[in-house]
């Protein structure tokens, strides 16, 4: 896989954004990524040093729509925490 089609998007959040004190930061993964996937990724794009990484899948919501109120299931979501060097930041989360 490409990094493109690996990384969909930062997760930037309160929580998230807490973390980068910690050096661990969160992204948005496709789905059928790996955890090496991942770290290679992360570490060609950014040029830092990744101590660990820890995967997580959300499942999607189940939302009604429409005028009948139909029910549709939301896709799911694969989030990555990334433990860096320490010292190391990214600066992307930098606020």
């Amino acid at each position: 896989m490409k990094i493109n089609q690996i990384l969909v998007r930062p997760r930037i959040t309160e929580k998230s954004l807490s973390n980068t004190k910690r050096d661990v930061f969160s992204f948005e993964v496709s789905p059928e990524a790996t955890k090496h996937q991942v770290k290679a990724s992360i570490e060609s794009l950014f040029k830092v040093h990744i101590v660990s990484v820890t995967s997580m899948i959300r499942v999607g919501k189940t939302v009604k729509v429409g005028r009948r109120m139909k029910l549709k299931k939301r896709p799911n979501k694969k989030i990555v925490l990334v433990r860096l060097k320490k010292g190391e930041r990214i600066e992307l989360f930098q606020s």
